[in-house]
């Protein structure tokens, strides 16, 4: 086995990934349970995300919950954006570590937003300077990077060529998201050397869902390929899974138990995770994947 970093960075994407593949809760649950997150040690989360309520019901009280949120030292918070006017709408709200989203997959990406990917990339290098105008990053994540719920297989070249141009556009950090939950650790080899081997520099980050029961086997590979950033959700809430009685997002408190076992440090209390995904069950009034 390859030598396994000492420590790795979990971002907790529950209250936005999460929350918003769930039926709508209250905005006064949305608040305690990002504030929950914020006391367990994880050092970042995206909050929320700006999108069109009628698009996103879930997500229509992103600026409230966001204004009564507790921001603790030390977490980095962030949110996701759909286009300019969801863009502006994070700037005025006081963030400065944005994401937006393109599809590896054509196919997918004009089903999402009615346009192909090279148009959606064009919109994302406006959104780049813009971001960086204000003083923000911005961190692109291209979703169906393992495989597309109706192209099948996505060639890690054409993810690597994404790559390639939203780093010629200034991008600050990329992820790859497995929206299918279609990847394996040979998917995950082939696509982060691809990528390593063009863009070194740029800093990767991972997200993946266990619809398979592939995400902790695919994590493992990826840190031994020297990755070191993942996303995960508490509870394993949201993810849309694609298989009856299979999970979705990969369960924040599975990750990191997987973690302190192996002994890479991830700064998060275990303890107080696996309150937190308590709490989001009871907040969203089912048991959720991770059986907590």
């Amino acid at each position: 086995m390859a030598e396994l970093p000492g420590s790795v960075s979990i971002r907790e994407v529950g209250p936005r990934d999460g929350l918003q593949n769930e039926e709508p809760i209250p905005t006064d649950a949305k608040v305690r349970l990002l504030d929950a997150l914020s006391r367990t040690g994880v050092r970042r989360i995206e909050a929320v995300s700006f999108v069109h309520p009628k698009a996103i019901p879930q997500m229509a009280d992103a600026d409230e919950v966001w204004q009564r949120a507790e921001k603790v030292d030390g977490v980095r918070y962030s949110a996701l954006v759909p286009n300019t006017r969801g863009a502006q709408r994070a700037l005025a709200a006081g963030f400065t570590e944005i994401e937006v989203v393109v599809s590896a997959s054509d196919t997918h990406n004009r089903r999402n937003v009615n346009r192909s990917t090279d148009e959606s990339l064009d919109d994302i290098a406006e959104l780049i300077d813009l971001l960086h105008g204000a003083g923000a990053t911005a961190e692109v994540i291209v979703a169906t990077s393992f495989g597309c719920p109706y192209e099948g297989d996505v060639d890690p070249r054409r993810v690597a060529a994404i790559v390639d141009r939203v780093a010629r556009d200034g991008a600050d950090r990329v992820a790859f998201g497995d929206t299918t939950g279609m990847g394996t650790p040979r998917r995950v080899r082939e696509l982060v050397t691809a990528v390593r081997d063009r863009n070194a520099h740029l800093p990767v980050l991972l997200h993946f869902h266990n619809t398979r029961g592939t995400a902790l086997a695919n994590m493992l590979t990826a840190m031994e390929l020297g990755i070191t950033e993942f996303d995960a959700s508490v509870g394993g809430l949201g993810g849309c899974p694609y298989a009856p009685g299979a999970s979705g997002n990969l369960a924040t408190e599975e990750a990191v138990h997987m973690l302190h076992d192996m002994g890479i440090d991830t700064g998060i209390d275990l303890d107080a995770l696996i309150e937190a995904a308590e709490l989001a069950e009871t907040l969203v009034g089912k048991q959720l994947p991770s059986g907590v």
